[in-house]
């Protein structure tokens, strides 16, 4: 007669689980009578063997009948956990790998890198759900799946605390918002069952969360906020005139133009658009009979006059458009540093009744760590004459003759993208000093004004600005020194 059976079958734990052991050692636990005869079969037992034998089996803490496990109800719960783990993972992956591997500033690819680790973490936690509502092998399982739901929650919130700011239709509303939900009864449902209990030094794991999440958010405040603005942005313009030569075969006197632009700020911008425009002054002389007051308020009356301008000696002037063209191609991007340079020749009539000659140019940039332009769909000129553009075309007497380049930029905080419906850079040009530009997420019409409100903050979000030079020269001076 034996002093202890072979076989022992403990009470029940929380979720159902009966540890087994069979002489000696622990065979392992089973969720229900079939299990536990097919762990006695692989241990050499009878398929048929009395389990209500107390000679053979000691049940404690309950008979053979006693299996509370709900196998239906946890198995839907770990697959529930396990998925929506599995989707934040992808998730994260989406919103951190853009800015991991090609956002402009150190501190945008340290938090799309947060990101990406962040769905490392998420996908380990899914590996751990199915061991914490399964036989729990590993201890700390319980706690990597809270840690896991966390995180979740906390990138949620944010991107919906982002969506908040504008409300505006993206398709990623239907994956953050339906995990955000998911998050917060994944949460309830782990506190309830206190899942970080039996990890080793859960302080310790409390003040790790603690300190990730505030490197993370640390990390997002200095690339969102303080890093963008605290980086100035300064260009030097210059235009100058060159000295004048006379034409011997036509009468005609060649101009010579240099135009020369360099970012000397800290950051490389986009070049959206640029125009550059020589214009002849012709005025009208006056004795200066009355003083400077009366004499502005006549003149502001002229073609082309600019209404900050007063001369006591000239009345109505008029400005004549000589030369137009662009400076740099749109689109290009002009790094810390870096100059560009251009030369032109213009031509003006020996006898041309010009009093002076000046040059006005003219910049719209946007800033490279603010956002990423589609620098090949933006660089397609589409001119407003062509019939067969139908989404760009407008007759020639309502439009007259322009040219229009339009563009996807993303932000490079791709959680702005993920809150946000697309963005696009529109420039239009045309060579008698149409320059406008603008970033709107409205269709491109025709049909009227859009949001310039709207425009206005996508211009400041982005870093859109524009810079302008001028210079001026005398007729005379550029007469005498073609030696007229």
């Amino acid at each position: 007669m034996r002093i202890r059976p072979w076989v022992i079958v403990e009470a029940p734990d929380s979720r159902g689980l009966r540890r087994v052991t069979i002489g000696r050692g622990t065979a392992g636990s089973a969720w229900s009578k079939a299990e536990l005869r097919r762990m006695l079969g692989r241990s050499g037992y009878p398929e048929n063997m009395d389990l209500d034998d107390p000679a053979s089996v000691s049940w404690r803490g309950g008979d053979s009948g006693t299996w509370p496990d709900r196998p239906w109800r946890r198995r839907t719960v770990m697959s529930l956990m396990t998925a929506g783990l599995l989707v934040s993972m992808v998730f994260g992956a989406v919103i951190g790998w853009p800015d991991a591997s090609g956002a402009l500033t150190f501190a945008q690819r340290i938090t799309g890198v947060l990101f990406v680790l962040s769905g490392v973490v998420q996908g380990a936690a899914a590996i751990a759900a199915l061991d914490h509502w399964g036989r729990r092998q590993f201890k700390a399982s319980g706690a990597v799946v809270l840690l896991g739901a966390v995180i979740v929650l906390a990138t949620d919130s944010l991107l919906l605390f982002l969506w908040l700011e504008e409300r505006e239709y993206t398709h990623y509303l239907f994956f953050f918002m339906p995990l955000w939900c998911w998050s917060v009864w994944a949460l309830v449902l782990l506190v309830r069952e206190k899942a970080w209990r039996g990890t080793p030094q859960p302080r310790k794991f409390a003040a790790g969360v603690a300190a990730t999440a505030l490197l993370t958010a640390v990390s997002l405040a200095y690339s969102t906020m303080y890093q963008p603005a605290a980086a100035p942005m300064h260009f030097t313009l210059e235009a100058e005139f060159g000295k004048a030569w006379a034409d011997r075969n036509l009468p005609y006197v060649h101009v010579p133009l240099t135009l020369r632009m360099k970012n000397t700020g800290g950051i490389p911008v986009y070049i959206i658009n640029d125009i550059y425009t020589v214009r002849g002054r012709a005025p009208l002389y006056t004795r200066g009979e009355e003083d400077l007051a009366t004499e502005w308020m006549r003149t502001v009356g002229g073609e082309g006059q600019q209404e900050g301008e007063a001369e006591l000696y000239v009345d109505r002037l008029k400005y004549t458009t000589v030369s137009s063209g662009r400076f740099h191609d749109p689109g290009s991007s002009l790094d810390v540093g870096q100059e560009y340079s251009m030369k032109r020749v213009f031509q003006l009539p020996r006898d041309s009744r010009y009093d002076t000659v000046g040059v006005e140019l003219q910049i719209a940039y946007m800033r490279k760590d603010r956002g990423k332009l589609d620098v090949e769909e933006f660089g397609f000129a589409h001119p407003t004459w062509n019939r067969n553009d139908r989404r760009y075309y407008c007759a020639p007497a309502i439009c007259g003759e322009q040219i229009i380049h339009r563009g996807r930029v993303r932000h490079n905080n791709n959680l702005i993208n993920m809150t946000r419906t697309p963005r696009y850079v529109t420039a239009v040009w045309s060579p008698g000093g149409r320059f406008i530009s603008s970033i709107s997420s409205l269709a491109f019409d025709y049909s009227g004004p859009g949001d310039y409100r709207e425009e206005r903050r996508e211009l400041e979000r982005y870093g859109a600005a524009k810079a302008r030079t001028d210079a001026e020269v005398s007729m005379a001076e550029l007469m005498g020194s073609a030696g007229i």
